[in-house]
């Protein structure tokens, strides 16, 4: 029987590639947004997959958002957290509006869906959780407090589950993209993109699709051994 995928943030960029990937692996897949709705139905139609509208950060919306993939494709086995925001700024001049913000959606974002899955998971024995962390939730970075503070949230949040659930066939694991080739690095500015690209030792920004390629082993079945580890894919731009 196929496996379900939930991709939160499935439809567009990183997360596109992934409920791309999981579907071509085989799984029943469903993808989350929150405000995209034409780049939600274009996926849709694209991959021929599942898409559902929510707010990663409001636990209502998770509530639902799981219960409606769960009537249309059955019980989740699969969940990526991958949605996020940022609202960046020095911290000096940072509003609690732009912390709560970031922090709704990027890390009590897990604690929400995660929470929809995993007594399931546990009950039947097997389960793949796998959070997209960031670069910057390892290194931090200038103007991102607010990200890199929910960022690295995630990679603690990965090993204290992986602990927990260790002895229930679920894993859980983090993947930590470095600079990825998107429509959101894309919209920096050409003089800025070529500092950037001269800091990552292979030369070139990340493909979406390599990403996606981490998280499908991650959620296989032969990643069974591997728990509580984070990934870094970054070109060796900062090695842990």
């Amino acid at each position: 029987m196929a496996r379900v995928a939930f991709v939160t943030g499935g439809t567009r960029g990183i997360g596109k590639a992934i409920s791309a990937r999981l579907k071509a692996d085989g799984m029943k897949v469903a993808a989350g947004y929150s405000g995209n709705e034409e780049a939600a139905q274009a996926t849709a139609r694209e991959l021929g997959i599942m898409v559902v509208k929510g707010n990663v950060g409001n636990w209502d919306d998770c509530v639902n958002a799981a219960k409606a993939v769960e009537a249309q494709l059955g019980p989740i086995d699969v969940l990526v957290n991958n949605a996020g925001i940022t609202r960046d700024g020095f911290f000096h001049k940072m509003s609690h509006e732009q912390w709560g913000d970031v922090i709704r959606v990027n890390m009590d974002s897990c604690f929400n869906m995660t929470r929809q899955v995993i007594e399931g998971m546990r009950t039947r024995g097997w389960g793949r959780i796998i959070n997209i962390t960031s670069i910057n939730g390892q290194k931090g970075q200038v103007g991102q407090v607010n990200y890199s503070a929910a960022k690295a949230g995630m990679i603690g949040f990965t090993k204290a589950l992986a602990q927990e659930s260790a002895n229930k066939g679920i894993t859980v694991n983090a993947v930590a993209p470095g600079y990825i080739d998107t429509d959101m690095v894309a919209a920096v500015p050409e003089e800025a993109m070529k500092k950037i690209i001269a800091n990552i030792p292979v030369g070139r920004l990340g493909k979406a699709e390599e990403i996606a390629s981490a998280v499908s082993f991650l959620a296989s079945e032969g990643s069974g051994f591997m728990t509580g580890s984070t990934l870094t894919m970054n070109g060796a731009q900062y090695i842990v």
